[in-house]
């Protein structure tokens, strides 16, 4: 499919489905924070989005929510004390 055909089905889908407007690599990228936030295994989120190589998934689709961000600190405050 061109990639112009495809991101203008991308945007017809968002406005059925009601939703605010995101690229598609911004769709990807939410998908693998989620899936991250969900205790999924790299490996399983790397076959989702049909990367080759776990290090992408991991170090350019998948970030730290806040809430796992607090944890983690929260985390460490307790083991410190």
């Amino acid at each position: 499919m061109e990639p112009r055909n495809f991101n203008r089905s991308w945007d017809a889908r968002c406005a059925r489905a009601g939703v605010r407007k995101i690229t598609v690599h911004d769709a990807r990228r939410t998908c693998a924070t989620l899936l991250v936030d969900l205790d999924v295994h790299p490996r399983v989120i790397m076959q989702v989005l049909r990367h080759a190589e776990v290090s992408v998934t991991m170090e350019i689709y998948s970030q730290a929510s806040s809430d796992a961000t607090r944890d983690a600190l929260k985390r460490l405050g307790e083991s410190l004390r």
